[in-house]
């Protein structure tokens, strides 16, 4: 099976969970995946066939989480 970001996958390398967002030319893919390490969140950015990605380990999420809601309010001002 190849995934939305053109990597061969096996049934164990399937997203627990995934959430999409659509904003102007870009898509934002948000996966909830496990390895042998943990879980983690990748979040890839496709925008027009280029794709970045980050991974975010769930024990840090709490924190990621604040920082961009703090980033929030200073943009709402």
């Amino acid at each position: 099976m190849i995934g939305y970001d053109g990597e061969r996958r096996g049934s164990e390398d399937r997203p627990i969970h995934t959430e999409k967002i659509i904003a102007d030319r870009k898509i934002f893919f948000l996966d909830l995946k496990q390895n042998d390490r943990g879980q983690f969140v990748k979040i890839t950015e496709d925008v027009r066939g280029r794709r970045d990605t980050i991974m975010v380990p769930v024990e840090f999420l709490e924190d990621f989480i604040t920082a961009l809601e703090d980033i929030r309010e200073v943009a709402e001002g």
